[in-house]
């Protein structure tokens, strides 16, 4: 936690970990890879779904995509080159990795700073959006924007 808070552009997700209380379980967990979405990611997702991730009322639900972002592997570059197929994540959803390019990918989601190493021991692979379960139908935004 404390490799995220020392971020500026991690500022939505430390809040939100913070909100479902999983700050304290990754500043102990040990061999974990987060997939962790930048502030640009969060604010990419359509204003109706961000509004309703971040509500207080809806801690459960935040918890579960936030979840979905980490996989109990240490899970580096050298193991993702080149690699292609599915990871369990702690959310028990199913993670596409493709590393078969670049950059490697999360789903639809683009590796773009690779390997941090967070101050627990466990590794962080920044992204570019916002991984949600394939299980959770999040509200879109109004159509014609109105």
């Amino acid at each position: 936690m404390a490799t995220l808070e020392g971020s500026s552009g991690f500022r939505i997700l430390t809040k939100a970990l913070e909100a479902t209380n999983l700050t304290g379980t990754l500043a102990t967990a040990r061999d974990i890879t987060l997939f962790a979405p930048t502030d640009q990611a969060f604010r990419a997702l359509p204003p109706a779904e961000l509004t309703v991730l971040l509500s207080p009322n809806n801690a459960a639900l935040l918890q579960k995509v936030l979840i979905y972002h980490l996989v109990h592997l240490d899970l580096d570059t050298s193991r993702l080159k080149g690699a292609t197929g599915t990871v369990e994540s702690v959310e028990n959803g199913q993670l596409g990795i493709d590393g078969s390019g670049t950059p490697i990918k999360v789903n639809d989601a683009n590796i773009i700073q690779a390997d941090v190493k967070a101050s627990n021991g466990g590794l962080i692979q920044v992204i570019d959006k916002v991984l949600i379960p394939p299980d959770i139908n999040l509200p879109m935004a109004p159509a014609g924007g109105a």
